[in-house]
Order: structure tokens, then sequence, then C-alpha cells
């Protein structure tokens, strides 16, 4: 209690209502308190829930290890943050899953919460488990059968609509009978899967008068509903304001699963991002503009000209257009920038439609503006990559450490992993051996004053590759799992193959997990994008 005080001590803005004749929901985020709060999605369906008179929106965090130690020895049921309630008190529980590591945590948090995992096990009485965020829009599978409902898609405008339907029901089932004929709203208990002997699924099919296809929500118009209403400095941001410029890419790399499922592009206003500003200053002189490709906001630059007001916009696409932020951007002691891969070749397979002219120049650019920090982010097991590849990650990062000897340069280096509707998404990964063997040759190729080299954690790269396109069967995995660490001892005792989720090639024809969600981009499309990938590679 005297850790939660603290934190509600720091916090400003945040809701506290009386819950009586109100909708009760708690808002449950899969990890700590700080990732949670670093979220403006999390944030932003706290703040329109709490702004309905009729609903009542709390909070509640994965404990971090010491009150983890803490709930167990004592016996002590997970509470929301605002109220200290338990959270089977109240009506619904909301996960928002934006990470597939975090799987784990959610039947976890279920166990401390005295809620049963399984959907199939709860009674009437359980409040309604939903899950929403990235996650649940590419691929719920490994969820689903935690879950008695799932959104899918983008929620600001469709919240509204769920309390609506949560007042008008007069139980848990015919609420979940109303809201499963709509766009967006997933009921797993309404869809059975089978599978064949050797693992692939055989058929889906829907119960009832549920439709088999769950199309994606999307919004139109950025209005702004989607915002912070909590400040605080325990943070990824300290205290910083996010505003939303951007949702959406115009530039559909092959790997990126943001710029397929949260297409189309669309820009928010720049009079309602300045009103948003001039809101953000009753708390806050930081504002933070979030968006998947910022130097491509139409507004980019006079969103950074507001007067009074520090925005922080930390990633550029290395293209002539970041100059003109850049000059907006004295000060700031770190940016990013996003090559991906080390080669033309390798850039032209993934899509990644910058050239090597362009991240030189861009890269110049920040060094002369005496920005202290140069992050570059690059992946490694692309599809179709091999050693060349790497060697040009090397000699990449030694030219543009050549163009300066101002400040240090960053190497973020992460395992790929092939996603839902991506054109990668029939990809197998590459092996774990190779992967080291790479990252071995970045790293001694790199050693060397003025750059370092930070990279992932290999083991939990390829479990979040089981999980990204994992199926139904993992539930139970997750349910049992004790310690992450060990997730392939756990998927043997459940007696499911990693190689099975990892290593292998799909064809078109098979049924994948998610085949089941329109999300606005066709299946022979990313086909077709597949292909294109593959020639590029000089494969046919």
């Amino acid at each position: 209690m005297r850790k939660r005080d603290a934190l509600l001590g720091k916090e400003r803005g945040t809701v506290y209502k009386d819950p009586g004749g109100r909708v009760n929901i708690c808002l449950a985020y899969p990890n700590t308190y700080h990732v949670g709060m670093s979220s403006l999605g999390f944030q932003g369906i706290y703040s329109i829930l709490n702004s309905r008179d009729d609903t009542v929106c709390e909070r509640v965090f994965l404990p971090d290890e010491e009150d983890l130690e803490e709930f167990e020895r004592t016996g002590s049921e997970l509470f929301a943050l605002e109220s200290a309630r338990p959270l089977n008190r109240f009506d619904m529980v909301a996960f928002s899953v934006s990470f597939e590591n975090d799987y784990p945590s959610v039947p976890l948090m279920l166990r401390l919460a005295r809620i049963g995992a399984f959907a199939s096990g709860r009674t009437e009485q359980a409040p309604v488990l939903l899950l929403g965020g990235v996650c649940a829009t590419f691929n719920p599978e490994p969820l689903a059968e935690f879950f008695d409902l799932i959104f899918i898609g983008e929620a600001d405008g469709s919240l509204d609509e769920l309390v609506e339907a949560y007042k008008g029901a007069g139980s848990k089932e015919e609420f979940l009978g109303t809201v499963s004929e709509r766009d967006g709203f997933y009921v797993p208990a309404r869809h059975e899967v089978s599978y064949a002997d050797d693992g692939r699924i055989r058929e889906r099919r829907a119960v009832g008068n549920t439709p088999l296809t769950i199309r994606k929500r999307t919004e139109r118009v950025l209005n702004g509903r989607l915002r912070p209403c909590i400040i605080t400095p325990e943070t990824e941001f300290s205290d910083m304001y996010l505003l939303e410029a951007m949702r959406g890419c115009v530039w559909n790399c092959r790997f990126c699963v943001a710029g397929h499922i949260y297409n189309p592009p669309r820009h928010k206003d720049i009079r309602v991002l300045k009103q948003e500003a001039v809101h953000a200053m009753e708390t806050t002189r930081r504002v933070g503009l979030i968006g998947p490709s910022l130097t491509d906001y139409r507004h980019a630059t006079e969103a950074l000209q507001t007067e009074g007001i520090d925005f922080s916009i930390t990633s550029l696409r290395a293209t002539p257009k970041a100059e003109r932020l850049l000059d907006l951007m004295k000060g700031h002691r770190s940016i990013s920038i996003a090559p991906e891969a080390g080669t033309v070749r390798m850039r032209t397979i993934i899509n990644k439609r910058i050239s090597e002219e362009d991240i030189l120049e861009t890269a110049e650019r920040v060094f002369q503006h005496d920005i202290h920090t140069l992050r570059l982010y690059f992946m490694i097991g692309l599809p179709f990559e091999t050693d060349d590849d790497i060697a040009g990650i090397v000699d990449l990062a030694k030219r543009i450490r050549s163009l300066s000897r101002r400040g240090i340069i960053v190497l973020s280096v992460s395992t790929f992993v092939p996603k839902p509707f991506t054109p990668f998404q029939w990809h197998p990964m590459t092996a774990e051996k190779t992967i080291k063997a790479r990252l071995k040759m970045i790293k001694s190729g790199l050693d060397m004053n003025g750059v370092r080299v930070f990279h992932d954690v290999i083991k939990y790269a390829f479990m979040q590759g089981v999980f990204s396109r994992g199926d139904r069967r993992l539930a139970g995995v997750l349910h049992d799992m004790k310690e992450p660490r060990r997730w392939k001892e756990s998927l043997g005792k459940a007696g499911l193959d990693p190689g099975f989720y990892l290593f292998r090639e799909r064809s078109f024809e098979e049924i994948l997990p998610w085949d089941f969600i329109d999300a606005g981009v066709s299946k022979e499309a990313l086909w077709q994008e597949y292909l294109a990938a593959r020639e590029s590679a000089g494969l046919h």
C-alpha cells in the first residue's frame, strides 16, 4: 500500500469516482506501472472511459518482482490502483496488450486476482474479461481462451458502444451475443477450431449467428479523444504529455505489422493538435509527438514551431525532409533513425525505401546539430539475409562514424520476428545459432571508440515468434508457464514443438490462426508482396 500511495502521490490528473450506480471497469496492463503508464493507448482508453459520467475506470499493473513475492507470501488479492478494490469486484477487467512477451503475465495476474483464467470455467458473476491492444488486432489466438470478448482494431470510437451494450444487457451471455454481431467484437467461445494430425488448422467455424470473419474497426478521423489523462515522472517519458500526430504509414515496409494493420494513413488536423497542446500546458510543458513516421506528418514543422512548448520528436526517417525538423530540435540530446539493414540488397527485399546516401546525409546533419547520441536501429535474421548483409551493417556504421568525431553512435540490434498481416508472415525465423554468429560479427566489427552496440535477448525474441504466430493451443502453455525464460520446456510439456511455430515456411493454402480477421489487407496482396521479396533475393 505504501508503494501504491507513493505512485498516486506523484500523479497529476488521476480520476477518482464513486463506483455506485456506474459501470465499473478495471483497465489492466500486463507489465509494470513504469511500462504501462508510458503507453498512449492505455492512457487514452482510461481517459475516454472516465469522460463518461456513468462509467468509472481504474487501473492495475503487474506487480514488480519484489511485490510479486509479497503477494505470493501473504495470499493477497490483486487490486486496482485508485480504490484498492480487488479486481473480481469490477464489472469488466479489460487487458491492453501491446507486446507478445507480456502474454505470460495475463494468466499470472488473473491468478493473483482470484479470477478463473479460462473463460469456459468462469461463472456469470465473474467480471467480463476483455482483451484489446495491438496484439489483439493482429493475432489474439494464443490468449483467446482466457477472454470472454476481444476487441479487434482501434477502440477510440467503440468504447461508448461497448458500455451502452453492457448497460442494456440483462446478462453476460446477452451482452456477448449482442456485441458478437458487430464489427470489431470477437467472442472466442463462439468460434471453434480443429487441428489436423500434422498440427495445422483443419477448420475454423463460427457458432450460431456469429460471423466467421471479424472486421477490424478503424477510426476515420483522429479527433483527439485518445490522449493521456495522467502525468507522472514514473514513466519512460517522465512528465511528458503524449500527443498522437498520425496513425498508419505510407511506406509499407514488408516487416512492419503496424504499417499494415493501422492503414490507411491519417494525419491529425493541426488545429486539433494545437488545441491538445494548449490543454497539455495546464499540467506540463513537455509534449511528445507520437506516430509511426513523424517525418511524414504533413504538419510536423508547424507543430514543432508552437510557441512555449518543448515538443519531443526523437525518431526521424532518413530523408531530405528530416533537415527542416532538425533545425527545430536544437537542444535535444538523442535522435534515432532506422536503416533496418546494412545493404541496398537487403533494404530492397524488406521494401525499406531509403538509400545509403539518405542515411549518411541525415546522420551528418544530426551531428551538425550538436545532438549527442545518434541511435541506429537494425534487424538481423531478416528473410534471405546473408553474412554479406551483416558485414554491410558494420560498414555502414563505420562510415557514419567517420562523418564526425562528435557524439556517440548507438546501434540497437533486434532479432527479426515474422508478424501476421505482413508479407513475411509465411517465412520462418532464422536459426538461433545463425543469429548469435551474426550478432558476434557486428559486435566484434564495431569494437571501437564512439560506437556502442545493444541487442535484444535472443531467447525472448524466439518466444515472441511463437506467441506472434501461435494458435489457441498456447493458452494452456501460458497458463502453466512458471518461468518465461524456460518457455521451450513449457511447450515441450504440452506436446508442442517450438520448431512448428518458428522454423517452417508456411504455404499460401494453409489456414493461419489469424485468417479470420479482416484487417483491411488481403491475404492475396500480402502473398504477392512476399513473392516480390523472394524475387528481389534472386529466388523464384
